[in-house]
């Protein structure tokens, strides 16, 4: 009798731990954090730069110890102050979309035995054998911007003309044979342009120097790449693997195609290529181009969304009773591959600085006090995540800093995202000076 109560207790005390991994509300009194710090710090912080034109809206979320303690809202959608930012928006998540796209599809494949980190990449895109520097650089190398790739590519001068109109060879206005592959509201791109831009990332140069050189050329390629392994659409294998069963409803490409109930901020006024303010679409050019799935940006989400798979990697795989990737694998990909050449990158995920934590704020990315172990990710458009595993911390930072022109360069200029990041670890030093 004792046996069956002690397991009865044991399982109840294991149930009570594993659904500790979810999200859930709660206040950051609970988790040890100075509320009254928190919304005084960064309701300055933000209202400040948007005063000052680093955006015209801005969302922080924060969840630690599993709890969302912060979840705010700032400003507007545009500067013309009509549309106030909701808790729920949707925003283009750029680069962001490097770590919640291609990533944990690739890292699910490591998990399986179907992709090695150190073979040639070669091995699995075909094309780059018969290129002398490319048939010997490992995925690793890729993942960690070490293999020397170019860092971009300009494809939109492809389909421009001089005068800067297109080229009917490559768009066309309306959906027809052959041009289905749609990159804006009357905007459809040659189906085969895809093929034209992994053919020129193929013949695209390759630096003989091995050094940190940030590149999302491969990006591109990943998700035919991951298509072709699984034998599943890439974005449906992200919806069906990853996105449905975290509950993470607004997060995937294509939203215009999608019946979200959110509104999309927009981003910028694109006056050579779309013509007008871009929303609903992708702002990447070179994920328009892919027909706005890429792996190099693309995906669109919410901050609760984005707080769930951040989560579940802090969890190191594991939320809600469902062990997504292996704690090894994520381990791995999260750990900084080449310290010796002075590279801070993971696989995918970008990590602190080396030597961050000796940093001032005006120097530091991202703020001093995260953890070693911590990583992330930025976007162009103005997004941030990063997931704080030793600390327990998930922070994601929403904004459209390129409205209405990518010019604006104050959310880099005022380091606003590592100062607002940075209140949350100092709040815990203020709770504790003012017990």
């Amino acid at each position: 009798m004792h046996t069956v109560k002690a397991l009865f207790w044991l399982f109840c005390l294991l149930c009570s731990s594993l659904s500790a991994q979810k999200l859930h509300h709660g206040n950051p009194s609970e988790v040890g954090m100075d509320s009254l710090y928190i919304h005084t710090k960064v309701d300055s912080i933000l209202n400040d730069a948007i005063v000052k034109q680093a955006f015209p809206g801005a969302q922080v979320l924060v969840a630690k110890n599993h709890k969302i303690i912060f979840h705010k809202a700032y400003g507007f959608h545009s500067y013309d102050s009509l549309v106030k930012v909701s808790l729920n928006d949707v925003y283009d998540l750029a680069s962001v979309t490097k770590i919640l796209g291609p990533l944990p599809a690739i890292m699910k494949l490591y998990d399986e035995g179907k992709i090695d980190l150190d073979l040639p990449f070669s091995k699995y895109w075909k094309p780059w054998k018969g290129r002398s520097d490319k048939k010997n650089l490992s995925l690793r190398e890729i993942l960690a911007h070490q293999a020397g790739l170019e860092p971009y590519i300009v494809f939109l001068n492809e389909v421009l003309k001089k005068d800067k109109t297109v080229k009917p060879r490559f768009i066309q206005k309306k959906d027809k044979n052959r041009f289905t592959s749609q990159a804006y509201k009357q905007l459809f791109v040659k189906d085969r342009f895809k093929n034209k831009m992994y053919r020129q990332i193929t013949r695209s140069k390759v630096s003989e120097e091995k050094k940190y050189t940030y590149s999302g050329l491969a990006f591109l390629l990943f998700p035919k790449l991951i298509s072709d392994i699984t034998n599943v659409d890439y974005a449906l294998y992200l919806q069906e693997q990853f996105y449905t069963p975290l509950g993470a409803s607004s997060l995937g490409y294509l939203p215009e195609h999608r019946s979200l109930s959110n509104a999309i901020v927009p981003t910028e006024y694109d006056s050579v290529f779309r013509k007008e303010l871009t929303q609903n679409w992708v702002h990447d050019e070179n994920a328009a181009l892919m027909g706005g799935i890429s792996g190099n940006a693309g995906l669109f989400g919410s901050a609760m969304d984005l707080a769930k798979i951040m989560q579940m990697y802090a969890n190191y795989g594991y939320y809600n009773y469902k062990q997504y990737i292996s704690k090894r694998t994520l381990k791995e990909f999260t750990k900084v591959q080449y310290p010796e050449n002075d590279n801070r990158r993971g696989l995918g995920f970008d990590k602190p600085l080396l030597g961050n934590d000796t940093l001032d704020i005006t120097q530091s990315y991202p703020a001093p006090e995260v953890s070693q172990e911590s990583f992330g990710h930025g976007g162009f458009t103005g997004t941030f995540v990063w997931a704080d595993p030793k600390n327990d911390l998930v922070f994601i930072f929403l904004s459209n800093r390129v409205y209405p022109s990518r010019t604006h360069r104050n959310i880099y200029e005022l380091n606003i995202r590592p100062k607002v990041q940075q209140v949350f670890y100092q709040a815990i030093k203020e709770m504790k000076i003012n017990k």
